[in-house]
């Protein structure tokens, strides 16, 4: 066994995406160079059951976007490509090389994450919702979603990277943090006095003081902030949220994401790391007793 960047306890030939590697006993070529595996499955249907669950506790939104549709148009015409195409590589990213059990905390995470993240946005009112909610629940899943397919993402760039020198990461780590302490500082100067915001920052510049490993840090923060352009270009051309500077969107909100997935990424290996050394004392501790009584 190996530890893959992000900390997952994977079998070696995962991460050379190794098409035998955790599969089904049955694999077409199509879905083995798509690298699915068990979790894959699993993964696919929570997501259509997030997305139905949605459609059914949140039906007046949908019908709201449905009253758009013209029937005299061509429907093709009227489709939200934009949407689509980021459901679509979102969607093949989170179910390649899935891990149930390596995965579940990763969506535990950011939807606690996010949840924080929107109820200071939305409470601050630095974005709001077209539903005006502070925050609004649906909007939750699309974290856990997001962050699933930026840890694929850094694998892949992980792969591609491995062989380059350290020392230009150490470098574009530093050309990153430091500007987006100072863009963070004037975007949210407005709300500075409320504790939201400066526990916000505050924690910002803690995690950028200490990044750890400066490539794992720098591929994170170019997949998050490069999937983050996209989801805020649609959300802000569409109206679905608004920031208070009226851009669509602010480069803030866009590197901001990468900021997250960071956060995100240290918070789970803290808890991963709490969990391995509570599991490790309870068996040191069960074998012990397990000698004592024997002796």
């Amino acid at each position: 066994m190996v530890i893959s960047p992000l900390g997952h306890n994977v079998a070696a030939g995962a991460l050379r995406g190794d098409p035998k590697t955790e599969r089904c006993d049955t694999w077409s070529p199509r879905t083995a160079a798509l690298r699915w595996t068990k979790g894959s499955y699993f993964l696919m249907s929570g997501l259509l059951a997030t997305m139905a669950l949605v459609v059914l506790v949140w039906w007046p939104l949908v019908q709201d976007v449905l009253s758009y549709f013209d029937p005299h148009r061509p429907w093709w015409t009227q489709l939200d490509w934009l949407l689509l195409g980021i459901f679509g590589v979102m969607t093949l990213l989170i179910t390649a090389g899935a891990d149930v059990r390596a995965d579940s905390l990763t969506i535990i995470v950011a939807a606690v994450g996010g949840l924080v993240i929107e109820s200071w946005g939305t409470r601050t009112q630095l974005w709001t919702y077209y539903t005006l909610e502070r925050p609004p629940l649906w909007i939750i899943p699309a974290w856990p979603i997001a962050t699933l397919s930026i840890n694929r993402l850094v694998r892949l760039l992980w792969e591609g990277t491995a062989r380059l020198p350290a020392r230009p990461f150490r470098r574009l780590y530093w050309l990153f943090a430091l500007p987006f302490l100072g863009l963070m500082l004037f975007f949210v100067w407005p709300t500075m006095g409320q504790p939201f915001t400066m526990m916000a920052f505050l924690t910002c510049f803690l995690l950028l003081l200490s990044p750890g490993d400066h490539r794992l840090a720098v591929l994170i923060l170019v997949a998050g902030s490069g999937l983050g352009y996209f989801l805020e270009r649609w959300g802000t051309t569409r109206a679905c949220w608004t920031y208070y500077t009226g851009q669509t969107p602010p480069l803030f909100a866009v590197l901001a994401h990468g900021i997250a997935a960071l956060a995100f990424w240290r918070t789970e290996r803290l808890v991963r790391w709490v969990l391995d050394r509570v599991v490790r004392e309870r068996w040191v501790a069960r074998r012990s007793r397990g000698k004592s009584s024997v002796g």
